[in-house]
């Protein structure tokens, strides 16, 4: 059996709060069911062969690095369209999330994205931070979200689920996330997939579903993970909080340190 290819996009640029640990629990969940697995780098002017992927994971970065990225994830936008098209499963987190929709804006600037999802994202001076709680298909999803991006869906753009504590894409409309097909994209990190088991085993069965003709995954013994979702779900809420007063006050705490 040849092993289950998983693409691993910008992992030097886009991989904060625990991202990684996505990519690490995919591995284990299929090698506790048998399964091999390959995970290659997708690098910044490196040719890449998105054909033979089964599964790809894009994680969250800074604001700089992401438009740092977007000249080579637009060289690279006609095959990741195709295979989101072709039922490739996909997990974008936070920044990857933000690239994936029509455009990005940020310093006064902006940036196509993909278009993959049919949503604009806009940098504010407010940063969203906090535990979050979404209801989906999936059940409750919990996580943790620090992001000044405002999402705004298009009419009749899926999202991932409702938001029942935090902010999610905007903090406004009350949705968290985007679908389409088997492409998501979501502002939860911690890392997500951990907590989270059955949106886990969702991407993992439409990669083997498309690569071995599998239509049931093996069950795991998840308490471990389930207890964790639900001492997260119970944390308090987070804030927003304001980049710019921030900064005056570590202003102010310098100048009366140099008065001592």
């Amino acid at each position: 059996m040849k092993p289950l290819r998983i693409a691993h996009l910008y992992p030097r640029d886009l991989n904060v709060y625990g991202d990684l640990g996505n990519v690490i629990t995919l591995r284990k969940r299929l090698e506790w069911r048998g399964f091999r697995t390959e995970v290659t780098a997708v690098e910044p002017g490196i040719p890449f062969d998105f054909s033979a992927v089964d599964l790809l994971f894009g994680g969250g970065g800074q604001n700089s690095g992401q438009s740092a990225l977007v000249d080579d994830l637009l060289e690279r936008g006609d095959a990741l369209r195709r295979i989101s098209a072709e039922g490739v499963p996909m997990l974008l987190i936070c920044g990857s999330y933000q690239l994936f929709g029509r455009e990005f804006a940020a310093a006064g600037r902006r940036y196509p994205g993909l278009g993959i999802f049919r949503a604009t994202t806009t940098v504010r001076r407010q940063r969203m931070i906090g535990n979050i709680v979404v209801d989906s298909r999936f059940g409750q999803l919990v996580g943790f979200e620090n992001h000044s991006g405002r999402t705004v869906l298009d009419p009749g753009q899926q999202s991932l689920g409702t938001v029942r504590q935090g902010f999610g894409n905007n903090g406004r409309t009350g949705d968290e996330g985007a679908v389409t097909g088997n492409t998501i994209g979501t502002y939860l990190h911690g890392p997500v997939l951990p907590k989270n088991p059955a949106l886990a085993d969702h991407l993992l069965l439409q990669a083997v579903r498309r690569r071995y003709d599998v239509d049931v995954l093996k069950p795991l013994d998840d308490e471990l993970a389930l207890r964790a979702a639900t001492v997260a779900a119970a944390r308090p809420q987070g804030r927003a909080v304001s980049i710019r007063p921030r900064r005056r006050r570590l202003h102010r705490l310098g100048a009366a340190l140099r008065g001592l």
